[in-house]
């Protein structure tokens, strides 16, 4: 008796298996690649582009979309007709206007980053190699984006992402001052 229902059991199976769809029947699909691995941004700046040690006026936020709300830099406190000097080498690949405003971008020597400077007097041209240091403009006199306070904004790219240009700065250069060694109590003097 029980061997009877073998086959018939075999047939439901086969009716059944012969009323889905061709895609049933398909491998399952491959699993999307991940999305490629950006290697972090290296600290590679060797100097602010204003000052020694400027005032952040405002930090960077990541937008959460291409076209939301966010600050796309950090704006860094500078008084009309400061210098602004590239972070690192590079290649000037904008100096000019925009939207009533003066812009320097720099592709940064061996890497896939850019830096923006605005708003800037620009001193350099499209095509100059600067080092870092070197000056690519000056800060022009506007109220608009920093309230009532001259302000630079630096920016920084790769491709259509925007980062954190603070990231470029090495740990010795984010803080303020020259580090300080602090006195070992309790340990004899070498005689």
């Amino acid at each position: 008796m029980r061997y009877a229902l073998v086959p018939a059991a075999v047939l439901i199976g086969l009716t059944l298996a012969a009323l889905l769809p061709a895609w049933a029947w398909a491998d399952p699909p491959s699993p999307a690649p991940p999305p490629p691995v950006r290697s972090p941004v290296p600290a590679i700046a060797r100097t602010w582009p204003v000052g020694i040690h400027p005032l952040v006026l405002r930090g960077w936020q990541p937008p959460s979309t291409p076209y939301g709300p966010g600050h796309r830099g950090v704006d860094l406190a500078a008084a009309p007709g400061s210098p602004v000097r590239a972070v690192a080498a590079g290649r000037v690949s904008f100096a000019g206007r925009v939207a009533g405003r003066g812009v320097v971008s720099v592709d940064l020597a061996g890497t896939d980053l850019r830096t923006t400077y605005e708003p800037v007097s620009p001193s350099v041209h499209e095509g100059d190699e600067v080092g870092p240091g070197d000056p690519v403009g000056t800060v022009e006199r506007t109220t608009s984006h920093c309230g009532t306070q001259t302000c630079l904004h630096w920016g920084l790219r790769r491709g259509e992402t925007y980062l954190n240009p603070l990231s470029l700065l090495p740990p010795w250069l984010l803080h303020r001052g020259p580090p300080r060694l602090l006195p070992v109590l309790g340990v004899p003097l070498p005689g």
